[in-house]
């Protein structure tokens, strides 16, 4: 192999950073007992809740709904038969952004026939914690060659469409078969979505006649029109693990596992497809030599953070970049960890510099963010764990004094914010024309107060005392309609 001065660079600086100092968070044992956890996903509106996925136990994979307040489980799904190679099983889960509307959800397994499928569930009518095993619509499905590189990350991106991590299929040097005909390999991206990203619409079906195919393919796609799969996003990927979008930025971060020397991790802005990320080419930085490659690197897109496989380190285990309140000096920092020495890691995303937070232990298989964007991981031997501050570091801001930072207070309703910015509405002035607490002044609030002036019930917080003289008069009246005419 051939060595490129920024490779040496990358990782010199990389070596700099993952040994270097800590910012002193660690993390907390939540529950033990999972059976091969692999993934943990929060789903819209579910603030008390973590779905587990469990890889596989014999040929079923299993979804636990984890409570995270009572650290109580029940089983959500059980999918069978899964195929139960070591990189194979239920290894996605991906909620829909309308799911508390529609109750549809999604899984990637591979089947009994080693095939990798994107299916379709919805939750039970009466049970949120409970799924309808009877509600399975295949969304598609393609040939897996190998039982490694199976890829299994799904998310619904920020443009609201499923996104699709499909491994390239196992082989040394990538020569897994290709999705349809020949052999092939990841960049290849005509009848080929090993080694991809993919991007489809589960809104829609394109192709009713094919029973197989069950979704839509977004016009923006890359290759829409051109050559290559039409429902190909990305390429050139090798066994993208555990990717996330980043819920302020809408960036993708997409970490991807190297073969022989490199773990890859790379950054793709919010919106923008067709990138090749250079597996089999490249191994990180490096260039691999093998026929047909060219290290070009205005083709490639080069990845943001490179390590070796030095002092144990064996795989990359993608994580997000967290947005949570509970630890304000890790926010907007890239945390992700190795699988086989359980470190964990924060990038910085701005200089790229990268710090050791503290060591899990073997097995970290995948990271969580749950609804108030607080992170979590699993380890294969069972356990669920939350990233915790470091001993005497103060939350983001707790205005009301409810033991809760503001964030988590206005994330979940407890308390409203109706100017966006950040402070609940109880900690600053608001306008006292909105007497119903929507964050709009218009004639319901009206109403509102005239029926808390005739003696019926009042909005929470509210009464009719209006002036605060201590009675309940016209004059209060008065005082509510001269706030109303104003605007506040």
């Amino acid at each position: 192999m051939r060595v490129s001065k920024a490779a040496v660079l990358s990782f010199l600086a990389g070596c700099a950073g993952l040994g270097g100092a800590t910012f002193g968070q660690t993390s907390a044992l939540v529950a033990s007992g999972f059976t091969r956890p692999i993934a943990a996903v929060s789903a819209p509106g579910r603030f008390d809740r973590l779905f587990i996925v469990e890889q596989f136990s014999g040929t079923t994979g299993r979804i636990q709904a984890f409570n995270t307040t009572t650290n109580t489980r029940s089983e959500f799904l059980s999918v069978s038969p899964v195929t139960n190679g070591n990189e194979q099983g239920l290894l996605g889960l991906a909620f829909h952004p309308r799911y508390q509307e529609n109750g549809k959800f999604y899984v990637y397994y591979t089947d009994s026939s080693a095939r990798s499928v994107v299916e379709e569930y919805r939750v039970s009518a009466g049970n949120p914690d409970q799924a309808d095993p009877a509600s399975a619509r295949l969304i598609l499905r393609f040939s897996q060659p190998q039982e490694n590189h199976n890829g299994g990350w799904i998310a619904f991106g920020p443009d609201g469409y499923l996104y699709i991590a499909s491994g390239d299929g196992g082989g040394a040097n990538d020569s897994g078969s290709g999705h349809t005909t020949g052999t092939g390999n990841a960049q290849d991206i005509t009848a080929n979505w090993l080694g991809k990203m993919l991007r489809v619409d589960v809104d829609r079906d394109d192709f009713p006649a094919d029973a197989n195919r069950n979704y839509g393919v977004p016009s923006s796609n890359p290759f829409v029109g051109v050559t290559g799969d039409d429902e190909i996003w990305s390429f050139g990927l090798r066994n993208p693990w555990r990717n996330s979008f980043d819920r302020l930025t809408g960036e993708l971060w997409i970490a991807d596992v190297g073969q022989d020397a490199w773990e890859e991790i790379n950054r793709e802005p919010a919106g923008v497809g067709g990138r090749n990320y250079g597996w089999r080419c490249m191994e990180g930085l490096v260039c691999t030599g093998l026929t047909g490659c060219t290290c070009n690197a205005v083709a490639l897109t080069l990845p943001v953070h490179v390590y070796q496989h030095v002092s144990n380190r064996c795989s990359v285990t993608g994580g997000y970049v967290y947005r949570g309140c509970a630890i304000p000096s890790l926010y907007g920092k890239y945390v992700f960890a190795d699988y086989c020495t359980g470190e964990v890691w924060a990038m910085n995303t701005t200089t790229y510099e990268v710090v050791r937070l503290f060591t899990a232990s073997f097995g970290v298989t995948s990271f969580g963010e749950d609804a108030f964007g607080e992170l979590w991981f699993t380890r294969q031997g069972g356990q669920l764990r939350k990233i915790v501050a470091a001993a005497g570091e103060t939350p983001f801001n707790d205005c009301n004094a409810n033991g809760r930072p503001d964030c988590w207070d206005i994330a979940d309703g407890t308390a409203s914010d109706c100017n966006g910015n950040g402070i609940p509405d109880s900690c600053e002035p608001v306008c006292g024309a909105d007497f119903n607490g929507d964050c709009f002044v218009d004639f319901f609030d009206l109403d509102a107060f005239v029926q808390c002036f005739e003696g019926e019930a009042c909005p929470p917080g509210k009464d009719a005392d209006f002036n605060g003289d201590g009675f309940v008069d016209f004059f209060d009246l008065d005082a509510f309609v001269e706030v109303f005419e104003a605007g506040c």
